[in-house]
This record gives C-alpha cells, sequence and structure tokens, in this order.
C-alpha cells in the first residue's frame, strides 16, 4: 500500500541525505520520482545535503497545487513512482494535504523530509499537519549532537553569533554560516533553555573578565 511517510529531526541529522539515497535506491531499480523542495540552502530547484551531494528539484513554491502539478505531467506521459519532499516544514498546511491526495487517488508512495519545531521550539504548520496525516513517522537514527556532547534536540538560530528567540519563523541560513550571519545550531533542551550556544561558551571561556587569581 502506498504511504505518506514523514522522516523528522533536528537539522544536521542526515534528512536531506537520506533523501538522496532514497531517490538513488529507487532510480537505481528503474523507478522515475518526482522531488520536491523549498528554500534549499543551494538555492531554488535544488535538493542538496551536508556532505555535498546536490540534485535538482522542483521548487514548492507558494500557493503551488502539489498534487495538480502531478496530475498534469501524467497526463502529459510522464512517468511518476514516487515523491520526495524535502524542506517539508516550509510547505502550507493545505500543500501537505494535497501530498495526502497523492498517497490516496493517485496511489504513489511520498517520503516527506523536514524538521518539526523551528528556533522558538514551536511546531512549523507544515510539520503539524504532516504529524496530522502520515501513515508513518520515522524519527532520524543519525543523532545531531549539541556542542557539551549531549543529543541534540532543538534548533536555535543565531544572529551575529548570539541567540535569538524572536522573529520571522522562516530565515533561510545553514549550521555552517559564518557567526556575523544568520546561522543556525542543534543544541540540547538545557543549552536551548539557557540560550547557550558553542559561540556564546567559547566567547565566555576567553572572556578577560574574571576574577583575579593572587599569587601566594
Amino acid at each position: 500500500m502506498p504511504e505518506l511517510v514523514f522522516f523528522s529531526g533536528t537539522m544536521d541529522c542526515g534528512k536531506s541525505t537520506l533523501a538522496l539515497q532514497i531517490g538513488h535506491n529507487r532510480s537505481a531499480r528503474g523507478l522515475q520520482g518526482v522531488i520536491f523542495t523549498r528554500d534549499d540552502r543551494a538555492g531554488e530547484g535544488k535538493l542538496s545535503s551536508r556532505l555535498g551531494l546536490v540534485t535538482e528539484a522542483v521548487e514548492a513554491s507558494e500557493g503551488m497545487d502539489l498534487y495538480a502539478h502531478l496530475v498534469d505531467q501524467l497526463s502529459q506521459g510522464g512517468r511518476v513512482d514516487y515523491v520526495i519532499v524535502d524542506e517539508a516544514q516550509f510547505l502550507a498546511p493545505e500543500q501537505i494535504d494535497q501530498l495526502a491526495r497523492v498517497v490516496d487517488d493517485l496511489g504513489l508512495d511520498v517520503f516527506a523530509f523536514g524538521i518539526t519545531t523551528d528556533f522558538r521550539t514551536r511546531l512549523f504548520p507544515g510539520s503539524q499537519r504532516l504529524i496530522e496525516l502520515a501513515d508513518r513517522i520515522e524519527a532520524l537514527q543519525v543523532e545531531a549532537l549539541c556542542w557539551c556532547g549531549a543529543r541534540a534536540t532543538h534548533n536555535a538560530r543565531t544572529v551575529g553569533g548570539e541567540m535569538v528567540v524572536e522573529g520571522e519563523q522562516v530565515v533561510v541560513g545553514d549550521v555552517s554560516s559564518p557567526a556575523a550571519e544568520t546561522g543556525y545550531e542543534v543544541l540540547c533542551r538545557r543549552h536551548h533553555r539557557r540560550r547557550m550556544t558553542s559561540g556564546s561558551v567559547r566567547a565566555g571561556a576567553l572572556s578577560p573578565d574574571v576574577l583575579p587569581v593572587a599569587s601566594s
């Protein structure tokens, strides 16, 4: 039976790499798929992983009807055996409904990949709808780690190296962005609550504002 499967995890846990691997495995068996993505770090119409792998994709722009896109491709003689959706958290809830319809009405497997919560620890609307509709939810087995070594469970946004908890929900950045730019970092819950990023800890360790030590 075809399924809508949601692969979820924090940033830096291999979601895009797994999406590319699923596509590769099916392509090697002669199957043809459609890959959708939204706001990928590599640019419009790209699916990329931090390992340096990249492939062409269809940009699922705001307001795009994903179901209609696939029906149009099929009606023109195109072949579609499965669908991959990366950065699914950025999709609108109605686009997730369209993906469920792809499974139910077109009989295609849909593999969606995305993070569940934003830098404020709130659910993305697209991820929330996936949790509500998915036939299966899979947590990625590759654990991202906080700077302290604990399992990372939260996504933090940094601006100029400082963690922020207010602002637009969607601002494209990366975990490898320079400190002067908008970037992201994965943290354990304790350090997310305390707003302690690797940069702030490093700055604190190097701070000259420490108590003097008297020599004996």
